[in-house]
């Protein structure tokens, strides 16, 4: 009888004093491109929005977001807008890795380097890429033993694309 009451308060307590996470850093992270590349030199876009809340980094050290998420990112935080910072890359346009199917072996290397498992296919057959999934981070290039990984432009517009554009964002929805 006695482990139960105590039970009981735990679970209670556990729901009343739940802990919720930095509704900075959920706004940070809602505006990154969620490309999870690695080029910020974090593992991820969450690694970097905690960073950025936390005053460790600046805001411009992600390419794949560019000036638009720069932009967003400074009137969010209320600070100056910087150009992107030069060592982590270039912004580019938004890309979609494609597979050459006639040239893949079935390596597997792509699909253990994708961040996002946007690469379906299973040792010694050949790969095809999830479009819907894909963020265009680039990093299933250079594991790719035969060059068969082609990234191709993609409108920004396109429902492929899965993050919106951060100055479209109600980051109200957030808290």
């Amino acid at each position: 009888m006695l482990a139960l009451a105590f039970g009981l308060l735990l679970g209670f307590a556990s729901i009343r004093f739940k802990v919720q996470g930095d509704p900075i850093v959920e706004q940070i992270d809602k505006l990154l491109p969620q490309t999870q590349c690695g080029q910020c030199s974090f593992a991820g876009c969450r690694p970097y929005a905690e960073a950025i809340a936390a005053g460790e980094v600046d805001i411009n050290r992600c390419p794949p977001g560019g000036e638009t998420t720069i932009n967003a990112l400074a009137n969010l935080l209320e600070v100056e807008v910087k150009p992107l910072d030069d060592e982590c890359g270039v912004e580019k346009p938004k890309t979609l890795a494609i597979i050459d199917e006639g040239r893949c072996i079935g390596c597997t290397l792509c699909i253990q380097a994708c961040p996002v498992d946007a690469i379906l296919g299973a040792a010694k057959q050949m790969h095809t890429v999830i479009a819907d999934e894909c963020t265009g981070c680039e990093l299933c290039l250079s594991p790719c033993p035969v060059d068969c990984i082609d990234m191709v432009a993609t409108p920004v517009n396109t429902t492929t694309w899965r993050w919106p554009d951060p100055a479209h964002l109600d980051l109200k929805e957030v808290n």
